[in-house]
């Protein structure tokens, strides 16, 4: 266990022997990595457990950057929320006035920009037709980890994923809620930000986000590998790869800038606590992305859902904001709550741990357990 806490106050509001106790759990429980930032108060503990590469023992460190999955999904949105505050995008226009070749017709018609922000668009997910193995996804019982092999290197248009998403069978009505989660929705409002500032979606929220705040580890990737330090990022798929295997070395066009940002615990954290600080998006449109709907997730979860937000509840700590992302091999939850006065963000190196059961659903694992328990105490929940 490494470990590093800066206390500049009187006194320490973080219970360090719990956290690490709770870290090394982790990885008893079968996660290979886990590295965290805890942030309570002028307190901060930043702590990491186990190993960074299971061939050679490296350990991983609290400053390793990390494939944060659809944590971009919250940097895309304020990106759209920068351009609707000047103007450029209105979150109620049809995206059909925008984009009518990519969303046409009807549907083009009834879908907003704010409905492909919270996930309510009704557009399905593109992921089981661009991996074919992955195509009775979630049925997981009945799909295979072969696409994640046979992808590694593939280069995708994001327009042809578009079309994947709006071809396939809806997923419900637009503005409908419980929405449905979806990468398609993200794709479409990067193409937005595409049409409307004649820059690549990355660079504008590169340019506009990342680099205002003074992210200086976070970016999109250069290519298939993870620039700087990093660990290995271990992908089970329920059991079907054994031994796990690592997915850190891949093409991420799969999900673009949806979901492909790279970042570390303490760009995540100071990026959270610029945005609920109202420093980097006005009052108004703030209030708009923390106006929450259900959303259905990829696990079958419902989750209160704003504009590229996720709201938790916390006993006894109140109202978090943040949002989660996994890739093939790495996962990340990033919470803020809303006085900016406690954060977590915990990062590891294995995803898709549980086996399934009869009927092909996920059955709780000792790992989840073991997360659980270094969330509640990261987030200082009562018992």
């Amino acid at each position: 266990m490494t470990h590093h806490l800066t206390d500049r106050s009187p006194s320490v509001e973080l219970d360090v022997d719990h956290l690490e106790r709770a870290a090394t759990a982790v990885c008893a429980a079968g996660i290979p990595g886990v590295f965290t930032e805890v942030v309570a108060g002028e307190s901060i503990w930043r702590g990491a457990s186990g190993v960074a590469d299971i061939d050679t023992g490296a350990p991983v460190v609290p400053e390793m950057r990390h494939r944060v999955g659809s944590v971009s999904k919250t940097f895309v949105a304020t990106a759209v929320l920068l351009l609707a505050e000047h103007g450029h995008v209105d979150l109620d226009e049809p995206i059909g006035h925008y984009l009518p070749r990519l969303v046409p017709g009807e549907r083009g018609r009834c879908i907003t920009p704010r409905m492909l922000l919270n996930h309510t668009s009704g557009l399905a997910e593109y992921l089981p037709v661009a991996y074919p193995s992955l195509a009775r996804f979630p049925v997981l019982a009945d799909t295979s980890p072969r696409s994640l092999e046979d992808n590694r290197f593939a280069v995708f248009d994001q327009a042809d994923l578009i079309a994947m998403g709006v071809q396939a069978p809806p997923s419900g009505s637009p503005g409908s809620a419980p929405g449905r989660y979806s990468n398609t929705n993200y794709l479409l409002l990067c193409r937005l930000i595409e049409l409307i500032t004649d820059s690549v979606a990355e660079r504008f929220v590169q340019e506009t986000v990342i680099r205002p705040v003074g992210l200086r580890d976070t970016g999109f990737p250069n290519g298939v590998e993870i620039e700087g330090p990093h660990s290995r990022l271990y992908e089970s798929w329920f059991g079907m790869l054994d031994p796990s295997r690592d997915y850190s070395v891949f093409d991420m066009s799969w999900v673009g800038p949806a979901a492909s940002l790279i970042s570390t615990t303490s760009d995540l954290d100071r990026f959270y606590r610029s945005l609920l600080a109202g420093e980097i998006v006005g009052e108004a449109s703030l209030a708009q992305m923390q106006r929450t709907t259900p959303v259905v997730s990829f696990e079958g979860t419902v989750i209160d859902y704003g504009l590229g937000l996720h709201r938790k509840e916390v006993a006894g700590q109140g109202t978090f904001w943040g949002h989660d992302g996994s890739v093939w091999g790495g996962g990340t939850i990033t919470m803020t709550r809303s006085d900016c006065a406690r954060q977590m963000t915990v990062m590891i190196n294995r995803q898709r741990w549980s086996q399934l059961d009869s009927k092909g659903r996920p059955m709780p694992d000792q790992i989840d357990r073991a997360l659980d328990s270094l969330y509640r105490t990261a987030y200082g929940a009562s018992e």
